[in-house]
């Protein structure tokens, strides 16, 4: 067996994995490989170097695989990866947990890094279990409570930053419109632990006003974003990432530029979000995205 190694980096999140090819990932390693998933929510495997054959086969062992997007096409002839291309005017720089908008957002997702700038373009990661932990008594009792309402069509670009670029992405990215009610507290299928589910899809919370659910929103979301809760991965060409989505948030900073950064995505299908009580997520407008997420 390799002897391998899982290397905090971060006090409550994030460990890199040294010591492991993941192409040599036997059962017994994918067991420690996941336990450490869950434990550490983000795990990073320096100098892979895998194809697009090989990321699919790695996320694989992990359950069965999403489509690469709802609404967004996939890299041509790969329906499960999707292009992450920080071309100026589409990046996703916001703080968001990857397709909650659809009623069985992904359990993880695998990034591969391929062309990263010499400065800049690092992925940022945050634990939103301790995030819901840190919460004050009577915010908490307010959040195991509340559910808020995500959707993939809503105001993400001030409009003195519309290029034509943002506009085409995003008549493409609302292609389908999808509102799906999700509990604001998720209960972790495989731990137990209760976490924030909310980032940047989440757009109101049910029973409240727009400005009312904003304010709310803006105040779960600065206990997830506190700097302890937070680990970054400065990319090297072709490091991998795995991050469980059913406990993290995550960010790319728009700090590059115009230099290149290129990544592939590929997302293990999920389950359906449930509350504290028992009380599954409800698909509000759209479908249930059966093209996206097996059966």
């Amino acid at each position: 067996m390799a002897d391998i190694d899982f290397r905090k980096v971060g006090g409550r999140i994030g460990a890199e994995v040294v010591g492991l090819d993941v192409r040599e990932l036997d059962e017994a390693l994918f067991t420690e490989v996941n336990a450490a998933l869950l434990e550490h929510k983000a795990l990073v495997f320096r100098g892979q170097h895998l194809d697009d054959a090989g990321q699919v086969a790695f996320a694989s062992r992990f359950g069965p695989l999403t489509g690469a997007h709802p609404t967004v096409p996939s890299v041509e002839g790969q329906p499960q990866i999707l292009e992450v291309n920080g071309d100026e005017g589409i990046r996703a720089n916001n703080w968001h947990t990857d397709v909650t908008f659809v009623r069985t957002p992904p359990k993880a997702s695998t990034l591969r890094g391929i062309i990263v700038p010499p400065y800049g373009g690092n992925t940022l990661i945050a634990n939103s279990v301790t995030a819901y932990n840190d919460l004050p008594a009577p915010l908490r009792e307010f959040a195991d409570k509340a559910w808020a309402v995500h959707t993939n069509d809503y105001d993400y670009v001030q409009p003195q930053f519309e290029t034509e670029a943002r506009q085409e992405h995003r008549k493409v990215f609302t292609s389908t419109r999808y509102r799906t009610a999700h509990p604001v507290v998720r209960v972790h299928p495989e731990t137990g632990e209760r976490g924030l589910f909310i980032g940047g899809f989440a757009q109101t919370i049910v029973g409240l006003s727009t400005r009312e659910s904003r304010a709310i929103l803006d105040l779960l979301q600065h206990y997830v974003t506190r700097p302890e809760n937070i680990f970054r991965v400065q990319w090297e060409p072709g490091d991998l990432v795995l991050f469980d989505n059913r406990a993290t948030q995550h960010y790319a900073p728009d700090d590059y530029g115009d230099l290149p950064r290129h990544l592939r995505r590929v997302t293990i299908a999920g389950d359906v979000p449930v509350s504290i009580t028992g009380e599954e997520s409800r698909i509000l407008e759209g479908d249930e995205a059966r093209h996206y997420t097996p059966a």
